[in-house]
């Protein structure tokens, strides 16, 4: 959905009064739902699970270093005095660090699974058919060179930054807040409700650089010919140009659908995993 609307020619974005092409109508929207049953009308039930294989690597290499490296940050950088908190703004740079260092491992995984996800709306003669994410990785690195492997790092990046402050940081913030005011007890019910809280802000914060993330990664570029985006700023320029500003937050309510349950999942489970070390 993020790619729903993309000009095909780019470059026209930033001269709207050209004579040299008659404007299009504009496609009609689909929702998350009309989306997905043309997927599976389409592609059958298995093109829902593109590139899962990338999905769970990226996971692996991106969540684990920065969910990590967080809790690592906080150990060192919290307050003894003040019963072991952290300030917030200590809290968010805490996340944009791990975020950022975990991003950047995570990304050749990202880039795979961008493409795996969006090979389906190509047309068959322009499709990478990739069989799996280390097929995907090989075949950029033999074809593209490895640097292939962060194209649109500095957004991969700067979006996990984003995401883990805001996500951890968030997480945290409300989760104090609803023990120092007595709302509720540490436990299941806390967690839940201050990672659904921590989940919606993720999600506002981090949909337009993902929409911006996507469609640079996932922009073919031609041997020889300019490619459709010079970089993040001129795709989110041309973006809003040619669709409006609420372009960036396009596929939003698939974002928070995902964001939201991923969001409670982890939080509860790290809790609980916590909890059970702690009796070790």
């Amino acid at each position: 959905m993020q790619l729903q609307g993309e000009t095909t020619q780019p470059a026209l974005a930033l001269h709207s009064t050209s004579t040299h092409a008659p404007p299009h109508p504009p496609a009609p929207k689909a929702g998350p739902i009309a989306v997905g049953i043309k997927l599976v009308q389409q592609e059958g039930v298995v093109a829902l699970y593109s590139g899962v294989s990338a999905t769970v690597l990226r996971q692996l290499l991106y969540s684990t270093t920065r969910m990590g490296l967080y809790d690592m940050f906080k150990n060192k950088w919290s307050d003894p005095n003040a019963g072991g908190s952290m300030s917030l703004s200590r809290k968010i740079a805490a996340g944009l660090i791990a975020g950022g260092i975990g991003a950047a491992v995570g990304n050749p995984a990202d880039v795979a699974m961008v493409r795996m996800q969006a090979d389906g709306r190509l047309p068959p003669a322009q499709r990478r058919n990739y069989n799996s994410v280390l097929d995907a990785i090989t075949r950029m690195v033999k074809n593209e060179g490895v640097t292939s492997l962060w194209r649109g790092s500095s957004l991969t990046v700067n979006r996990a930054m984003l995401v883990t402050a805001s996500q951890l940081a968030s997480y945290d913030e409300f989760k104090e807040m609803i023990l120092k005011k007595g709302l509720m007890r540490d436990g299941l019910g806390t967690h839940v409700t201050a990672s659904f809280a921590a989940g919606f802000v993720a999600s506002v914060t981090s949909n337009p650089v993902d929409v911006i993330k996507t469609r640079v990664m996932n922009m073919k570029v031609e041997p020889g010919a300019e490619p459709p985006y010079s970089g993040a700023l001129d795709c989110a320029m041309k973006t809003v140009r040619a669709e409006g500003p609420m372009a960036l937050y396009k596929g939003f309510i698939p974002t928070i659908t995902r964001q939201g349950p991923f969001t409670v999942v982890l939080f509860v489970t790290l809790e609980q995993v916590r909890k059970l070390l702690k009796n070790f």
